[in-house]
């Protein structure tokens, strides 16, 4: 794998760090600005809202940017947000850098993605991919954590500092490793929406949304269920996490892996796996070692399905690549918030704490009958002769698709 990869991997790193830990610290952020827990809620609310609205807003205003140089900006949009949490005096103001550092979210992930896949051979294209995702995975193993730690016992300014510190890496990674890419020729904004009209695309960000939904329905609701349900101190919520974040290395790197041999049958596996996990899973939370043991299994499942859904939007929207690969990462957080506010829901409706594991397993299992659906869609319009989608060399499928 090129070392390029690398510094892809250390943006998402920075970016998977800043986005989960504030999660941690908002008790710390409540304290120091004098507002409400809920209140500082929107920090996260935010974020998510500035993934979805900003993958599309600044994939689009790139269009005109060479890749790499619209990645380094992204990482220089990045450190300018991290800096101003770090320093806000208002909560207002650290409210503003959080959306600020989320703009670079989906389009660094959905550019990002697009360039992995272009510097390596047509067989290794999802593995690149999950490599580049292999920093968010690792940042939930390391840098939430330890931020967190960071964050508790010297401020969570300093955490703030260091994750900006990280972009500046990033940054210079990029500028170093990352190969000059021409913009293709002829490709504008107008070409790039085109690609929405095609149904495989919409179709596998659909799959994106309730698969990845799946996952973030049981795992929004994990601290009150470890410790009302499986009986776990609420200290040892960070290290279950940890297990999550283990689950999550993992899965990406053997979802890349089989991505690229076999896309459809790995989706299938994962997801109908997820399914059943998520399922068990309100069994087995009244157990810890089984709860244990189920949560890092979630975390593997779910991402296993990340690097083949990103390179099946790849695919399927490959003359205009780009704005749909930022799209679909803003599935993925649209996801997180479906789930978590119908998790809610369950929960509110007096179900328990393990009533979001079910909303989960069926949101998987949508997932799941939508990659059957377009498996079957693709082989009635690519007639007999087709085969799998995934298997096959990326120039047939263009000329079938063509």
């Amino acid at each position: 794998m090129p070392l390029a990869l690398l510094a892809l991997a250390i943006g998402a790193f920075g970016i998977g760090t800043t986005e989960f830990v504030i999660m941690g610290l908002l008790p710390e952020v409540a304290d120091d600005f004098g507002v409400s827990i809920p209140t500082a809620g929107f920090l996260v609310t935010g974020y998510a809202l500035g993934v979805m609205f900003g993958a599309p807003l600044m994939t689009a205003l790139g269009t005109k940017v060479s890749r790499k140089r619209m990645l380094m900006l992204l990482m220089g949009l990045f450190i300018v947000g991290n800096l101003l949490s770090a320093l806000a005096p208002a909560f207002t103001v650290m409210l503003i850098g959080r959306v600020v550092a989320s703009l670079a979210h989906g389009a660094f992930f959905g550019i990002g993605s697009v360039v992995a896949a272009d510097l390596v051979a047509p067989d290794k294209k999802a593995g690149a991919i999950a490599m580049m995702f292999t920093g968010l995975t690792v940042a939930n193993v390391v840098g939430v954590p330890l931020g967190t730690l960071i964050g508790q016992t010297a401020g969570w300014r300093l955490t703030f500092t260091i994750v900006a510190a990280l972009g500046v890496v990033g940054l210079i990674g990029v500028a170093r490793l990352v190969p000059e890419m021409p913009r293709p020729e002829g490709v504008r904004l107008r070409h790039e929406l085109a690609a929405f009209k095609n149904a495989q695309v919409l179709l596998a960000m659909a799959m994106t949304v309730l698969g990845f939904g799946g996952v973030f329905a049981a795992i929004t609701y994990i601290a009150p269920m470890m410790t009302h349900v499986t009986g776990f101190a609420d200290g040892s919520v960070t290290w279950l996490l940890v297990l999550f974040g283990l689950g999550m290395v993992g899965g990406n790197l053997v979802g890349g892996r089989y991505a690229d041999r076999a896309l459809m049958p790995m989706l299938y596996v994962s997801l109908g796996a997820l399914a059943v996990v998520l399922a068990l899973f309100t069994l087995t939370a009244h157990q810890k070692v089984l709860a244990g043991v189920t949560i890092a299994l979630i975390g593997a499942l779910g991402f296993a399905a990340v690097p083949p859904l990103q390179k099946r939007v790849l695919d399927q929207a490959h003359d205009a690549p780009t704005l749909a690969s930022a799209v679909n990462i803003g599935a993925f957080n649209l996801g997180n918030a479906l789930s978590a506010w119908l998790g809610g829901l369950v929960i509110s409706a007096g179900f328990g704490y393990t009533a979001p594991n079910w909303v989960g397993a069926a949101l998987a299992a949508g997932a799941l009958l939508l990659a059957f659906l377009s498996a079957a869609l693709e082989r009635r319009d690519n007639g007999p002769s087709a085969v799998v989608a995934g298997a096959t060399p990326a120039g047939q499928r263009t000329a079938v698709h063509h």
